[in-house]
């Protein structure tokens, strides 16, 4: 028959081994919603730090949260009410109307580098 001690250090032993197992199971989840969040934090990275390419003006756009609200600006003026909709979802046509726009109505975005950048792919071909 166990003692009173034995019978304590395996009610333990079975404690910790039950808190272990909890632990092993709980990690996983965790682990996925820290990467769900990184994901996140990278794709809204991404968008902030977005350039794109205006082929009509042969310019840089950078899309910062001034650009955003320009297009929103934009889109609710052209729209009128309809469910908006994100300028990467815009078809092409829609896209150029867009930056015809933003070069009428001011144009302060432009990429800095821009001639610095011809210069870099008119050396480099």
């Amino acid at each position: 028959m166990l003692r009173e001690t034995e019978v304590i250090h395996l009610k333990r032993a079975s404690q910790v081994v039950g808190l272990a197992i909890v632990l092993a199971l709980l990690a996983p989840v965790a682990l996925a919603q820290e990467h769900d969040r990184d994901d996140h934090k990278d794709r809204d990275d991404r968008a902030k730090n977005q350039r794109i390419y205006d082929r009509d003006h042969k310019d840089y756009h950078n899309w910062s949260q001034d650009e955003d609200r320009n297009y929103r600006q934009w889109y609710t003026d052209k729209y009128h009410g309809r469910e908006y909709r994100e300028y990467n979802r815009l078809n092409k046509h829609d896209q150029e109307a867009y930056w015809n726009w933003r070069h009428q109505h001011g144009d302060n975005d432009r990429d800095r580098d821009h001639d610095r950048d011809k210069d870099h792919d008119r050396d480099h071909r």
